[in-house]
């Protein structure tokens, strides 16, 4: 069965973004850019909360289109126009690109994902993450660690009742300073309830 992905972007001190929803600290430069395809690329769909969903299709879409974008930029906006995409909105109607809108997160309907799909799934969103980590559904987690310290911003865990015991799978260091953490749930941690 395919797995649920938790892959996100976080400055050291754990925020995914700054105030005023800042990205500008992210150093995703060729190298990051070509890591993240080549790891997306084989994904069988995307899942997203609305904010995510909507910052992406905000850019991606036409992305390729640009003049300054980069070779790995230009590949992204096919992957992400091509890839079957699950946005959990209770307010959006509809959503293009792929996009099939969801209004609740259910465990047996993302297991039933998990089976049906062509590849892993790739979370995004921090409220969705913790939906996701409250009802045992997150499979790995791959947190790309920015060499910076934002002192505030959104954090990408919420603040949960309990622990989840983690067990490394990888590290790498990209040579802009980013290191990747890959961790698996630790069965003894009730991560497999609900699935």
């Amino acid at each position: 069965m395919h797995k649920v992905i938790l892959m996100f972007q976080v400055s050291l001190d754990g925020f995914i973004e700054g105030p005023g929803q800042d990205l500008s600290w992210h150093r995703v430069d060729e190298e990051l850019h070509q890591h993240f395809n080549e790891e997306l690329r084989g994904m069988g769909a995307f899942l997203d909360g609305r904010v995510t969903y909507q910052m992406m299709a905000e850019y991606w879409p036409t992305a390729d289109q640009d003049p300054s974008s980069t070779a790995p930029e230009i590949e992204f906006a096919g992957i992400w126009r091509d890839m079957p995409k699950v946005v959990y909105s209770r307010t959006l109607s509809k959503a293009g690109w792929n996009t099939q809108v969801v209004r609740e997160v259910v465990p047996g309907d993302v297991r039933r994902l998990r089976e049906h799909s062509d590849g892993d799934l790739a979370l995004g969103g921090a409220e969705l993450a913790a939906a996701f980590r409250r009802l045992g559904l997150i499979d790995e987690y791959r947190i790309y660690v920015h060499p910076v310290l934002l002192g505030r911003g959104k954090p990408l865990f919420q603040a949960a009742d309990d622990i989840t015991a983690l067990r490394l799978l990888e590290s790498r260091t990209f040579g802009s300073g980013v290191v990747l953490l890959r961790y698996s749930p630790e069965p003894a941690s009730g991560q497999t309830e609900g699935r």
